[in-house]
């Protein structure tokens, strides 16, 4: 009997009414331990409708959990190729969607019951983030059941549900029985009921162990569950309590071979009565659990550490008596069982092979987990193996746990062994990764001497691809740096290299670095090298060094002020990214896309897009750095608060990195807030460490600005700096044309710049200039610079040629940051939530073609191939969603 439970109930019939229609939705059941959460599931699963097929799988509390362990579960009735992919090992890039697609395709409601995602893996963390935010335009409804009490700290669910659509997303919290309720139970039981209350606290699983409990029939309420649990086992057969005890050891669902094969054929009728009993529970695969996972912890307290160990050892066996296709699917389970029976050799033998296996399918963290399991026995494993043992949790653990100084010390300890074997290969190796991991934390003078040393290594050997990625890992470094010249020819060694040896991999990231350092110094063949990198990239699934294209190849395009260029990348780029779930990428771009904004004079959309990501899961430093200094810079040219100690801090932040595109960027907006307030002391700060830098190595765009701020900020000493490479565009106004500088800002689509340009006017032209100047900053809401264009007038004594200033709020119009219209936002905002074009035209009262054509602009100019991809991008811009007209 289910009580006090209507409410839940309820809200989970909804939400599968709400899927029916095609607007699929998330559930995520919390509770503490036995508050019944199962129970709810198991009556809504019963109440659903008959066009609803719900499917269960679970999360097992093993010491490291099977990837996709849910999916696994539930493969078989949900799709024959997502079965197929998953007994494959194929990548989430193709499981995912095969399984979308499933879903997409099949009719009716199909439910998808996910119990104990805080035990869950992190594949299958990724599979609800990627199922999560496409589930709003599915026939399909996402249930997650959670212990409240494991959901604390930094658990990783607490961040999914972050990734989660908040429209999307219903939370129901299990409260426990009322005092009401526990009576009414014992009283069905025929027990008193005064106790109960005060010793459960409401807990629907302790009351019901406590009322099946003989002992509390006789008037004497247990001390603990685990003694109610007990009681109960002491009253079984022999029989009945081995099955218990030998099921207790599996954490999860035990299928009917393997308890066969551990106690015979016979085993059947035993466990038909502790079904019967209701000591166990039989899924419709037939694969039996106990009724709840503390009553199995209890029968597992019950037996000796050497008994444990034995039936530990004999499920390993038994798995391992599968056919070879099947035991490579229990990998997972193999592994715990071999770790909790202390068999070193086995579990040596058998982490490795999971934690690829975990990796394949993007579980980094349960693969680090499986390999530090295994360095528990490194002392028996031979001195290649435990290499190779270091080598790889390091690996896996940089992509899961971050824990820098443990990797860094398991990278030092495989060099160390690999030394002493004689794998010069196999040094270099880690050496490239101790110089990527230094570069991560900010420390650019290690990075680039390990990246020095992985070349060393290898150098003198006959060339392999070890040295062609050492070789682009020191190009790498050298274009972070700015110092195009060593990153061009590292490059060009690396593709040569890699190109005998036929790498691509290796191609793709040189050509990305030789392309960057080529475009951002002013060479040619920059374009053509990008491009043939992004193209590979894409052409062979490199998912992440396609984004790191798309981000190089779209910052220049804005510092070159290649706008129609910059729009391209950058859409196709962010949508790339979210299509991909790669996060971190597609905050960078987005901060780049804010400084377009910036650039192009639509400082509110820049605002909005850059405070809209530093309000999204925190990011590494880097891909960050954008957008907080576009925000900082953006508010100081609006004059609202805060935007200097924003600034402060993105240099703060980027000063450790050492590289000059983090450090740069934030001087010239601090030299450019000084000028504004006429802080000249301030001012003059800035600009004497910046000339202080290797000017050398600076970009011509980055030159030039430099240039031009140390002239409008009176800097008595001359720039030590060549003027040879400082853009045309720069360039006039230091030689005394600020006119025709400001019409080249003008043409390019920067009013901004135009502005300050003619604000240097000086003359018999000055009055015009600075009137033009203020009638533009003014309709920027510029108001810094236009209240100094006045002063500058007031103290030239032509004040009275300018407009009048004006009065009260300004009243700039607003675009919204994508360029859609009154009407496309509203169908935008109509999109999101779920309305098909049917029920917008209904809604706006439109006829359904007019509809069907602002629909398509929508998704044009979202640069997406369907609704789908809409509404992913307003899960990670939901700025692009606050803007739209109601």
């Amino acid at each position: 009997m289910l009580l006090e439970r209507e409410g839940p109930l309820k809200t989970l019939l909804a939400t599968a009414t709400g899927a029916a229609e095609g607007r699929g939705g998330i559930v995520l059941l919390e509770g503490e331990a036995g508050i019944g959460k199962t129970a709810l599931l198991q009556e809504f699963t019963e109440r659903a409708d008959e066009g609803c097929r719900v499917l269960w799988g679970w999360c097992e509390a093993l010491f490291t959990p099977r990837p996709l362990g849910p999916l696994q579960d539930m493969a078989r009735a949900l799709d024959p190729e997502v079965a197929t992919l998953l007994d494959q090992g194929a990548a989430p890039e193709r499981l995912f969607p095969a399984l979308l697609d499933a879903l997409q395709h099949r009719l009716g409601t199909t439910v998808l019951v996910f119990e104990d995602v805080h035990w869950a893996d992190n594949a299958t963390l990724d599979l609800i983030r990627y199922l999560g935010r496409r589930i709003s335009v599915l026939r399909a409804m996402l249930v997650l059941s959670a212990r409240s009490d494991e959901l604390v700290g930094d658990h990783p669910l607490t961040h999914i549900k972050g990734d989660l659509p908040a429209a999307s997303l219903t939370r129901i919290a299990l409260k426990p029985l009322s005092p009401q309720a526990v009576t009414a139970l014992a009283e069905q039981s025929g027990r008193a009921g005064a106790d109960l209350y005060q010793i459960t606290a409401g807990n629907p699983f302790f009351v019901s162990e406590l009322l099946a409990s003989r002992e509390a029939e006789a008037g004497h309420v247990p001390d603990s569950i685990r003694d109610a649990v007990w009681s109960r086992l002491s009253r079984l057969t022999d029989g009945e309590r081995e099955v218990l005890e030998m099921m207790s050891i599996e954490p999860g669902s035990v299928e009917p071979w393997l308890i066969r094969a551990l106690l015979g054929p016979e085993v059947d009728a035993v466990v038909d009565r502790c079904v019967a009993r209701g000591l166990l529970r039989r899924d419709a695969l037939g694969a039996l659990t106990f009724r709840h996972e503390l009553a199995r912890q209890a029968t597992l307290e019950r037996l000796s550490p050497s008994l444990q160990r034995s039936l530990h050892a004999k499920v390993e066996a038994a798995i391992a008596g599968l056919p070879a296709a099947q035991a490579s699917t229990q990998l997972a389970r193999r592994v715990h069982h071999a770790a909790a029976a202390d068999n070193g050799a086995r579990v040596l033998e058998l982490a490795p092979l999971a934690a690829a296996q975990a990796a394949r399918l993007g579980a980094h963290r349960e693969a680090a987990a499986h390999l530090a399991t295994a360095l528990r026995y490194i002392a028996q494993s031979p001195p290649a193996e435990a290499a190779q043992l270091y080598e790889s949790w390091a690996y896996e653990a940089g992509l899961a746990l971050q824990v820098y100084d443990t990797i860094i010390e398991a990278r030092h300890r495989a060099i160390q062994l690999w030394r002493e074997l004689g794998r010069p290969d196999k040094v270099s190796l880690n050496l490239r990764n101790l110089s990527r991991l230094h570069w991560r934390r900010g420390e650019g003078e290690q990075a680039e001497h390990f990246a020095n040393e992985a070349v060393r290594e290898v150098e003198n050997l006959p060339p392999g691809p070890e040295l062609a990625m050492a070789y682009s890992t020191c190009s790498q470094l050298h274009m972070l740096h700015y110092r195009f010249d060593e990153a061009i020819e590292w490059g060009l060694r690396a593709i040569t290299l890699a190109d005998r040896l036929d790498e691509v991999e290796t191609r793709v990231h040189a050509l990305n670095n030789v392309g960057t350092s080529l475009l951002f110094d002013d060479r040619p063949g920059g374009r053509e090298r990008m491009e043939e990198s992004l193209a590979l990239a894409l052409e062979h699934g490199f998912h992440d060094h396609a984004a790191r294209a798309y981000t190089n190849y779209a910052e220049y395009a804005v510092v070159s002020k290649d706008f129609a260029l910059a729009e391209r990348l950058l859409s196709e780029g962010i949508v790339f990214a979210a299509r991909h779930d790669l996060d971190s990428p597609a905050q960078y771009l987005l901060g780049r896309q804010a400084q377009l904004r910036m650039e192009q004079g639509r400082f509110r959309d820049a605002e909005t897009i850059a405070q809209g990501v530093m309000k999204l899961e925190p990011l590494p430093v880097v891909m960050h750095l954008p957008a907080l200094t576009v925000l900082g810079r953006v508010r100081v040219r609006l004059g609202e608060g805060g935007g200097p100690a924003l600034l402060q801090q993105a240099l703060e932040e980027g000063l450790p990195t050492g590289e000059l595109q983090r450090i740069v960027p934030v001087r010239m907006a601090l030299t450019e807030a000084a000028w504004l307030a006429e802080d000249r002391a301030a001012g003059h700060e800035q600009l004497t460490a910046l000339a202080a830098m290797d000017l050398a190595n600076f970009r011509p765009s980055d030159l030039g600005e430099l240039a031009v701020w140390w002239r409008r900020s009176g800097m008595k000493e001359p720039l030590p700096a060549p003027t040879a490479r400082i853009p045309w565009r720069r360039a006039v106004e230091l030689g005394g044309d600020p006119s025709a500088s400001a019409k080249e800002w003008e043409r390019l689509g920067l009013p901004y710049e135009a502005a300050l340009a003619l604000m240097q006017v000086r003359g018999a032209d000055a009055a015009m200039a600075l009137a033009s100047a203020v009638t533009r900053l003014e309709a920027l809401e510029a108001r810094p610079a236009a209240m100094l264009a006045r002063k500058q007038a007031q103290r030239l004594g032509i004040a009275g040629r300018l407009p009048k200033m004006r009065r009260g709020p300004y009243t700039a119009a607003r675009q919204h940051p994508l360029g859609l219209t009154q009407h496309e936002q509203q169908v935008l905002a109509l999109i999101a939530e779920g309305k098909s074009n049917k029920e917008v035209a209904r809604t706006l009262s439109r006829s359904p073609r007019t509809v069907e054509h602002q629909v398509s602009a929508v998704l044009g100019k979202f640069n997406a191939a369907n609704r789908m991809e809409v509404l992913l991008r307003l899960r990670g811009e939901p700025w692009l969603l606050s803007t739209a007209a109601p």
